[in-house]
């Protein structure tokens, strides 16, 4: 699903290699400013890179790899409009029935709620649930283990691995890899 030889972004990030099969969970590690959100952008085709190799799905174009992959929560990037409710959101994205996707990203918010209402862990799921209705092979999420206590970083690691289950690439980028994960890469 996930080909990567050598790819790098220069003085971004340096040179990485690894594959991800079909419904697997890659972790990419590393502290803050190793380059970990721009390795996630390369690989959803958003950021060109200077070297090295791509294939998503087959694609090694950069706009069909933007079809094959959807982005989750990326701060920055995809943030969420903290003055619109999590309903408005589903629907500004699609007008197609959205309740599964909530359902599989384990999204428990009041569909009322402002965004702003969210804690960390629910904008993370809205950000899965946001992802899932472009129905992507490949779900990006960056920075999940982001100002949550333990518990609830287990939680979203393991809807992360259920969404894996189903089907999904999935590449998540976290501080601390967590305990099973399928493909490690480590920045540092």
């Amino acid at each position: 699903m996930i080909v990567a030889k050598g790819l790098a972004v220069d003085g971004v990030f340096p040179e990485v290699t690894f594959e991800s099969g079909k419904g697997t969970l890659t972790v990419v590690a590393g502290p803050a400013g190793s380059g970990r959100t721009s390795l996630l952008l390369t690989l959803a085709g958003r950021m060109k890179p200077t070297g090295g190799t791509l294939s998503v799905a087959g694609h090694t174009r950069p706009r069909a790899i933007r079809k094959a992959a959807a982005l989750a929560l990326v701060d920055g990037v995809t943030d969420l409009d903290r003055s619109l409710t999590v309903r408005e959101h589903l629907r500004e994205r699609r007008r197609k029935p959205y309740t599964q996707a909530l359902k599989r990203a384990g999204v428990v918010a009041d569909e009322r709620a402002l965004t702003r209402e969210l804690d960390r862990e629910q904008r993370v799921r809205l950000g899965l649930a946001l992802a899932l209705l472009d129905e992507p092979q490949v779900i990006v999420a960056d920075n999940v283990d982001l100002g949550l206590p333990d518990d609830r970083r287990l939680a979203v690691w393991q809807a992360l691995r259920d969404l894996a289950a189903a089907g999904h690439t999935v590449v998540a980028s976290a501080v601390e890899a967590p305990a099973r994960v399928d493909t490690l890469v480590e920045l540092s």
